[in-house]
């Protein structure tokens, strides 16, 4: 009692209000948790944002794309494709194993052992990085660069690396490795653009990746550390150092033995550069226009199979530059069932894609054959006698090119000569209408103007069309009706078109075309307006010039094809007085069928 009396209550009170000391060792950890805790939901809440911005995954596994069309010569070998962005699709179950093992020995030696991530190679990556003091080694995964190649851009953002992390963990969770490789191999971005080993494959070595040698898979692989660094058009010889490192690793993780890299490296070269397939656009824009009508909308990836010849093809393409200097040229080739078998539109397509070989232009004398062969169904013959005198049909009172005048010659004289009053004379016998309807027969009197400078070619057309004019007389009269297609298929070989031909019918008695073919190969003969044509399988043309040299032309025929050929200049000024159908035009022809 004694003691409970001594206490001071104020002292008790004091002492009950004064709180208890918390450690600074407590204060630290409540504090680091806190930041913790708060960081990992930033974290979260961070990459919860890059995950609903980031693309429909599935969308882009399945991307679609504009249908590639695959062009196709007579004998079914590509010669250019559109719109085609990936090559054929490979497999590991397909290629050869030493084309994926290349990749995968020297882009991620541990693929088939590790995650998403190759945590080995990162850790090394950071600590050879550190030392040398910049970026000059990555750690990323087959993966990685799938989901890299695939997905995502190629800014160098945190965001983008949340992302690359985010598809490499969905990738494996959704497939195995050797599905992982297969996107890899076809998604690679390695020559012009194009996407796949497969592309690449074709672009490098002209064969498909199931095709590729030790050395040629090596090279191709060389090129994934960086396609330009190692390309082996700009790079050849570091192209070929990479793919001799390649396969040392190949043999040292046990896919190939010592004595077949050693005969690999032996292969290695620099790849042949890429065809110009420059060669061929002016075609396959005139096969394009052709092919929507024939299929329309195509939803899925077609292959067409075209008339075209290669080789004369190739051979016009360099012939024409050396002939037309300043000015523009064209030529269609065309078989005698009018399979179109080139057609070259320009010089430089390049330069201008303006097809000339389908614009219309005034034919000069080219059309006097329609002319002609008015008068032989009407009973004249080569010998028959005509004069060729001053002539003047109303206010047309049209001159000789050379303002010369021959008298009476024989019609075949008339015609090798090209001379202008005898067809005017002719029309006047027999009547313009039926020089028209000659041409309509023909298939080019749709849109000739009913005047009488028609007779000597004023009224323009396109080179294919005359090209078939000439067709139709050289294919002993028989109808003739231009073709760039034969069939369109799609990427499992199912035929979307195939071309019927159509039945054909006599246009032109025999006894006529017998007459027009002796004519035609008069002109070739050395009095003759197109001698500069004349060769061993030549068998005969005819030279054509417009008003003012404005156009010149030559159209003739080998034993396998009837080839038409233009000069001239784009905005219809007069090219040299020097110029007319029988000097470059005629030339050109030559050394086409020489």
């Amino acid at each position: 009692m004694a003691d409970d009396k001594k206490r001071d209550p104020k002292r008790d009170t004091k002492r009950d209000e004064e709180p208890k000391k918390i450690s600074f060792k407590w204060r630290l950890f409540v504090w680091c948790f806190n930041l913790v805790l708060v960081a990992t939901v930033g974290i979260v809440f961070y990459v919860g944002i890059i995950y609903f911005q980031m693309p429909s995954l599935d969308a882009i596994l399945n991307e679609t794309r504009e249908p590639a069309i695959v062009f196709l010569d007579e004998g079914g070998s590509e010669i250019r494709s559109s719109n085609k962005i990936m090559g054929t699709p490979v497999s590991v179950e397909t290629l050869p194993p030493h084309v994926w093992q290349s990749i995968v020995a020297i882009e991620d030696k541990r693929f088939f052992a590790h995650g998403p991530f190759d945590t080995r190679a990162m850790f090394r990556a950071v600590i050879l990085n550190i030392i040398r003091g910049h970026f000059a080694v990555g750690g990323s995964s087959i993966t990685q660069q799938t989901a890299k190649n695939i997905f995502l851009s190629r800014d160098k953002k945190i965001s983008r690396k949340v992302q690359e992390l985010i598809l490499s963990y969905w990738l494996e969770n959704r497939f195995d490795k050797n599905q992982i490789l297969d996107l890899y191999m076809n998604r690679v971005s390695l020559v012009g653009g194009m996407r796949g080993i497969d592309a690449a494959s074709r672009a490098m070595f002209g064969r498909a990746a199931t095709e590729l040698s030790v050395a040629q898979a090596a090279q191709i692989a060389a090129m994934l550390k960086a396609p330009t660094t190692y390309s082996p058009y700009r790079n050849p010889q570091k192209n070929i150092n990479r793919a001799r490192v390649i396969l040392q690793e190949m043999v040292r993780q046990g896919y190939i033995d010592i004595t077949t890299a050693r005969a690999a490296a032996s292969e290695l070269a620099p790849a042949a550069g890429t065809p110009d397939t420059n060669l061929y656009r002016y075609w396959t824009d005139f096969v394009t226009d052709e092919l929507k009508s024939r299929v329309g909308i195509m939803d899925s990836d077609v292959f067409v199979h075209t008339t075209l010849n290669t080789k004369l093809q190739n051979k016009i393409t360099r012939v024409m530059p050396d002939h037309t200097g300043a000015y523009q040229g064209a030529v269609v080739a065309m078989a005698r069932d009018g399979a179109i078998r080139a057609m070259v539109g320009g010089t430089d397509y390049q330069v201008s894609q303006f097809n000339r070989a389908t614009a219309r232009r005034q034919p000069g004398s080219a059309f006097k054959p329609i002319v002609y062969l008015v008068a032989l169904e009407n009973g004249m013959t080569p010998e028959s006698m005509v004069n060729d005198s001053p002539f003047a049909i109303g206010d047309y009172n049209p001159k000789n090119y050379n303002e010369k005048y021959y008298g009476d010659i024989t019609l075949a004289t008339a015609f090798a000569k090209s001379v202008n009053s005898v067809p005017l004379k002719l029309t006047a016998q027999y009547g313009l209408d039926s020089v028209l309807n000659m041409a309509g027969r023909l298939g080019v009197g749709g849109k000739l103007r009913r005047e009488f400078s028609t007779v000597l070619g004023a009224s323009e057309m396109t080179l294919l069309d005359l090209t078939n004019v000439y067709a139709v007389i050289w294919n002993d009269g028989m109808s003739v009706h231009p073709y760039a297609i034969t069939r369109v298929t799609d990427s499992r070989g199912n035929v979307i078109y195939e071309r019927n031909p159509s039945d054909t019918f006599q246009i032109l008695s025999p006894d006529t075309i017998g007459y027009m073919t002796e004519l035609l190969a008069d002109v070739i003969q050395p009095n003759g307006t197109g001698h500069r044509a004349a060769a061993s399988n030549v068998i005969g043309g005819k030279t054509g010039t417009s008003n003012d040299n404005r156009d010149a032309w030559f159209v003739g025929a080998t034993d396998k094809f009837i080839i038409g050929v233009w000069v001239g200049n784009d905005d219809f000024t007069p090219m040299s007085s020097k110029i007319t159908g029988g000097t470059i035009p005629a030339e050109i022809f030559h050394d086409i069928v020489k």
